[in-house]
């Protein structure tokens, strides 16, 4: 089935929301201008207004950006049937203790729940947000998914990190070099932590949270 004005524009909003972004700020994130998505550019002028479309350039750009397929994107415009599957769920205090995860990051043993999702991979997992430190963006009981196979992180982007301490933070990366990694609370309570690469067992972007 073709994707119609409404649904096409209500995937994108939707991408942006499973992203943590306004649909300005996905569109930034794609290298767009940042006005490209707003509500006032999908009608042009006229009586009645016209629909205007996003330009194929633009969502290859946000498909990439996201790193979505175009299969994916459909099924946020309801357009393509969802697949019900779970992941893994783990309080996020309780993750820092041993015996939840393997040698290569991925949830193992029993104490696990489970998160239901569209489409997920064996890489895939959730972990409940503990503490108030990134309110209120996650508050206490949020779900957030993230995915161990998709190990790329970049400054700006919302992650879980796990140090070798044990301790799991879920945290903004407000900077990122060879050596060290900033890692924010969005609560201006709690002071930014520079750390050191070699203290960083694994780190992971979060694609999605649930409230």
């Amino acid at each position: 089935m073709p994707l119609s004005h409404a649904k096409l524009w209500k995937a994108v909003d939707a991408l942006a929301r499973r992203e943590g972004l306004s649909p300005s700020g996905l569109a930034r994130r794609a290298g767009l201008d940042a006005t490209s998505f707003n509500p006032s550019k999908r009608f042009s002028a006229g009586d009645p207004p016209r629909p205007r479309w996003p330009s194929t350039e633009s969502l290859t750009l946000v498909l990439q950006a996201a790193g979505v397929s175009l299969a994916d994107f459909a099924a946020l415009a309801d357009d393509a049937p969802a697949t019900p599957s779970t992941v893994p769920l783990l309080g996020l205090a309780r993750a820092g203790l041993d015996g939840f995860f393997d040698e290569a990051g991925l949830p193992t043993g029993d104490g696990w729940d489970q998160t239901e999702l569209p489409q997920v991979n064996p890489t895939t997992f959730s972990l409940r947000i503990s503490g108030d430190s990134m309110a209120p963006l996650y508050r206490e009981g949020d779900r957030v998914i993230v995915d161990r196979g998709d190990p790329a992180v970049r400054r700006g982007d919302r992650v879980v990190a796990r140090l070798t301490s044990g301790e799991v933070v879920a945290k903004e990366l407000t900077a990122l070099n060879a050596r060290t990694a900033t890692l924010s609370s969005i609560n201006p309570d709690y002071p930014p932590r520079v750390v050191s690469r070699r203290e960083i067992e694994w780190m992971a972007r979060i694609l999605w949270v649930s409230q």
